[in-house]
């Protein structure tokens, strides 16, 4: 019973996203354009759960360098109110575009012509009225049983201010230096500051052997530099990688294993008996966050660094960027 309720729920959730995207249009542009020209801050309110979206939109909104903070409504009305002003935008979250706590925040925005951009699930409410752009975030149901719990309207809510703030990013043209200078400290700071070359294992520390070497050298030079690999070059530059995993499927199929050379082992170690592709490489110069994304997407713990004629000159392995606090 419980997983089809959870299978129930998440249907009905992604059904609510889902239908936003048809309604993406001239007010989504408008929207977009207000913050975009805004000379001061985005004020984000609301109020229940829709204050709780508030925050996060808030949060994502000044994580992509557009100065932002939530409002509570009923703060608002005690003196914190007094923090909007000209230049602002605001955008206020409310399901039912009725919730009486507003009515002073919405006076307060029209008497300083801050520009009001509603997120709400009734259009033609008292919020949408006070609105300068409305954005449509109804709901055909709740997930609630009862229809009555605010489930899919604050996913859907939360969506689109996503989408909001994914767009603006775009159009300030943010690159991943700009990204960095936002998040100066945690994984994401780092991810976007520190380059391969800065964690890579590099010089004698690296297991290199040539392609004609015997199996049984190979094995001595990986146990000698306890990285689980041996880098294996031609003429200085990179051909292949043997893992320890190769030389579980090299006992498995081969009689007398460590007289083969590197060479031979790269042919009949492939898995599946499939043609060995080539080793996934990475540049010193690359931000980790590629190396992360390259090992995530080809499911591998280690990256070869190589230079620019193609010679390893390093390895970043999945532990490294661990301990570094990227991860």
């Amino acid at each position: 019973m419980s997983r089809e309720t959870a299978r129930r729920v998440l249907s009905i959730e992604a059904e609510a996203v889902r239908c936003l995207i048809d309604r993406i249009g001239p007010a989504f542009d408008e929207a977009e354009r207000l913050i975009g020209e805004a000379t001061g801050r985005v004020i984000v309110s609301g109020l229940g759960k829709s204050g709780i979206v508030g925050r996060k939109i808030a949060a994502t909104l000044s994580s992509i360098g557009v100065p932002s903070f939530y409002l509570h409504p009923v703060e608002g009305a005690h003196g914190d109110i007094g923090t909007v002003m000209r230049g602002d935008v605001a955008i206020v979250i409310s399901k039912s575009g009725a919730t009486d706590e507003l009515t002073n925040l919405l006076n307060h925005l029209k008497h300083l012509s801050v520009p009001i951009i509603a997120l709400t699930g009734n259009t033609s409410s008292n919020l949408a009225k006070f609105a300068d752009v409305v954005l449509d975030v109804s709901v055909n149901t709740e997930a609630c049983p009862f229809n009555i719990v605010p489930t899919a309207s604050t996913t859907a809510t939360a969506a689109l201010g996503d989408a909001l703030a994914m767009s603006l990013l775009e159009k300030k043209g943010l690159t991943a230096q700009d990204f960095a200078l936002l998040h100066p400290g945690g994984s994401i700071g780092r991810k976007l500051t520190y380059r391969v070359g800065d964690l890579m294992i590099a010089g004698d520390r690296l297991p290199i052997v040539d392609i004609d070497t015997l199996m049984r050298e190979v094995v001595a030079r990986m146990s000698e530099k306890k990285l689980g690999i041996a880098i294996v070059t031609e003429s200085s530059g990179l051909v292949g990688i043997i893992t320890d995993g190769d030389l579980r499927r090299l006992l498995e199929r081969v009689e007398r294993p460590l007289d083969l050379t590197a060479r031979e082992c790269l042919v009949k170690t492939a898995r599946e008996n499939e043609p060995r592709k080539p080793p996934i490489t990475i540049e010193p110069d690359a931000y980790v966050i590629r190396a992360v994304n390259l090992m995530e997407e080809h499911v591998i713990t280690t990256l070869v660094v190589t230079g620019n004629r193609g010679e390893p000159v390093g390895v970043i392995r999945w532990i490294d960027l661990s301990r570094a606090g990227i991860i």
